[in-house]
């Protein structure tokens, strides 16, 4: 018998035919060119209708969850907004699927697929609601789940949230691999692959991002049986790109082409999402900016050849709100509405009191999310945790808040503002990157529109931006 070399060398050098074998998705047949792929096809070929991913997603209790109307924290928003001012706030309890947050949506899909392709399991590397997701619908439909998951920085401590997850994730019956943060997380990953032959539930997949769909279908029919109208505006937690993709392209696909799409993520600029010093200096993962900037200036960077997450093409606008609004918004929502959340879910929820508050009062604003709330997920425990650490938590004004030495909670709700980013920056950051893997020399005319599109502009911007046609 021929023994594998596993080497980390040798395993990455085998990480396309790895890839190829655990999802059953050629995507050499979508690349074009080293930037450009058919990426509408590669979603349609998925082979599901969004149909038929409802009733997958029914029968593993996903989906068709409430969508709640935030009476008490819109007036509250309301008596701080100008004459006119104070759009109505709804929010979509995604907890209210099986697993507690969106993303058994994404699980959903992918487990279905598994065993339809006669996998005998799944492995997903995630830092936790993912993998909950991922175990619960594996549970359901018979396959095995392992986990990978980086839980502990290099002293082997690890934050309560994570923790919290990786409990979760062995309650539902998978097996947790857990790492220390590092480059190791994807050699893991494909070793585990390889030597199982179970399926590769990414995140990433075509699979994840059309089981997300569902969602923006169900926020327009909600909206429109009880207001007569599209929502004028959802604003969405981003991080690797798949909860705004997905919920973006559902609501396309239900026709609301005149809904704003926000994007939101926590600052927490400075700290680097990989690194072993500021690991444990982030309160919650979840949809910050060390993954929402770099997996927005260019997707094709995970466990899959072709990211089916692309933000950029779907985005109107990017807020970034501070940890302390979080924690503010996130106490706010169970004083005034009786919901008790984690605070990672209420990033979304603490954009739309800032826009909210300038939107006009016959408005509707869908908050696309909310997660579950679990011991190590909860801001208090979350809370202990930074002050453990050495990070200052104390109220005031949340601007003076500094990712990894302090953590500003506001005193009142019209302290909380977040802020607007420059998208067009980032379109550009989106550009150099695909110059840097082809360059700008090379690109035809065909480049020019896959990158237009996939930057929510066109063809002629792109040349333009990139000083081809002035």
């Amino acid at each position: 018998m021929t023994l594998r070399d596993t080497s980390y060398a040798a395993v990455m050098s085998r990480k396309n035919e790895i890839m190829k074998a655990s999802m059953g998705v050629d995507y050499d047949d979508f690349i074009q060119s080293p930037v450009a792929f058919d990426y509408e096809r590669m979603m349609r070929e998925t082979g599901y209708t969004l149909d038929e991913i409802v009733r997958i997603q029914a029968e593993t209790k996903v989906g068709n969850t409430p969508l709640f109307e935030l009476r008490n924290l819109t007036e509250a928003v309301r008596r701080i907004a100008g004459p006119g001012k104070g759009a109505t706030i709804l929010v979509k309890d995604e907890a209210a699927n099986a697993s507690g947050s969106f993303k058994a949506r994404r699980a959903s899909v992918s487990a279905y697929e598994a065993a339809r392709k006669g996998y005998k399991g799944m492995i997903a590397a995630t830092s936790g609601n993912y993998g909950a997701a991922v175990a619960s619908q594996a549970a359901q439909r018979g396959l095995k789940a392992i986990i990978v998951q980086e839980v502990f920085d290099s002293r082997g401590v690890g934050q309560p949230e994570i923790v919290e997850k990786s409990r979760v994730c062995e309650a539902y019956g998978a097996e947790v691999l857990r790492l220390t943060v590092g480059p190791e997380l994807f050699y893991v990953l494909l070793l585990t692959l390889e030597e199982t032959d179970f399926f590769n539930a990414s995140l990433y997949t075509p699979f994840g991002v059309r089981g997300v769909e569902t969602l923006g279908v169900e926020i327009a029919a909600q909206v429109r049986a009880r207001y007569g109208k599209d929502p004028d505006a959802v604003v969405i937690t981003h991080a690797g790109g798949g909860n705004l993709t997905g919920t973006a392209r559902g609501l396309l696909a239900a026709g609301c082409d005149h809904t704003r799409i926000v994007a939101c993520s926590v600052d927490l600029h400075g700290l680097h999402m990989a690194s072993d010093r500021d690991f444990n200096r982030k309160s919650f993962t979840t949809g910050h900016t060390g993954f929402g900037v770099p997996f927005a200036t260019w997707p094709d960077r995970v466990d899959v050849p072709r990211n089916a997450a692309r933000s950029l093409r779907y985005m109107d606008e990017y807020q970034l709100v501070t940890q302390g609004e979080v924690f503010y918004v996130t106490e706010l929502l169970a004083r005034t509405e009786g919901m008790e959340r984690g605070p990672a879910g209420n990033t979304s929820l603490t954009a739309a009191v800032t826009l909210a508050r300038q939107m006009d009062r016959d408005q509707v604003l869908v908050v696309q999310e909310t997660e579950y709330t679990g011991a190590g997920k909860h801001q208090n425990a979350q809370l202990s945790f930074a002050r453990d650490n050495g990070i200052e938590v104390r109220r005031g004004d949340p601007r003076e808040n500094v990712p990894g030495k302090s953590i500003v909670i506001p005193e009142r709700l019209d302290q909380v503002w977040g802020a607007v980013q420059d998208l067009d920056r980032l379109r550009l950051s989106y550009l150099k990157n695909a110059a840097r893997l082809h360059p700008v020399e090379q690109w035809t005319e065909d480049d020019y529109a896959f990158l237009g599109a996939d930057i929510k502009k066109d063809a002629a911007w792109v040349k333009q931006a990139m000083g081809i046609e002035k």
